[in-house]
């Protein structure tokens, strides 16, 4: 269920531009459907996380200057800044809130790793968050929007999935006795 939740937006989005052919359109299906999102997750768990509030935040602010100025490039740069954002949030957290870096604390109760494996890990999520957003740009500049939307839809999560696939298969084989065995 949380899965759905989390996609419902960018499903959302993506709907609305392949029936409207408009950013802008989609854009406006895209702002109240994050808000909704956030609330409902607010009011399910009575906790704010932070990923979603930086996503919320930057929908609102980014999604509201492309509808505002009725240019889309404003919400075709949100993937890009937001996997910046991650990336800068992840090489902080090596130095700040303990040293404990955000991967550990993500999966730390599912499985054990020497420091020097946590970091590794979490430097790789850093590289993967630069690639995304860098590539998002790469697609947004070199193909249409049509294929930017495809992209951001499918490309995104194609490339979130592999990268998580080859993450499990190295963790495995550097440390395959880590994975805690409830």
């Amino acid at each position: 269920m949380k899965l759905l939740l989390d996609f419902l937006p960018i499903v959302l989005f993506f709907a609305t531009y392949k029936w409207t052919g408009d950013l802008i359109t989609a854009t406006l299906v895209l702002i109240p459907a994050t808000i909704a999102q956030v609330a409902f997750g607010y009011f399910k768990t009575r906790t704010l996380e932070p990923m979603p509030l930086v996503t919320l935040g930057l929908v609102v602010v980014l999604g509201g200057a492309t509808v505002y100025l009725n240019d889309p490039i404003f919400i075709i740069w949100k993937p890009t800044l937001v996997n910046g954002l991650f990336a800068i949030a992840f090489v902080a957290s090596e130095f700040v809130m303990g040293g404990i870096p955000v991967v550990k604390r993500l999966m730390g109760s599912a499985m054990t790793l020497p420091d020097a494996l946590w970091i590794k890990l979490n430097r790789a999520w850093v590289m993967f968050f630069i690639l995304s957003g860098a590539t998002n740009l790469v697609v947004a500049y070199q193909f249409s929007e049509d294929t930017w939307v495809n992209f951001k839809l499918f490309g995104m999560l194609g490339l979130t999935l592999v990268f998580i696939v080859l993450q499990g298969v190295w963790m495995s084989r550097v440390a395959p006795e880590s994975f805690n065995k409830d």
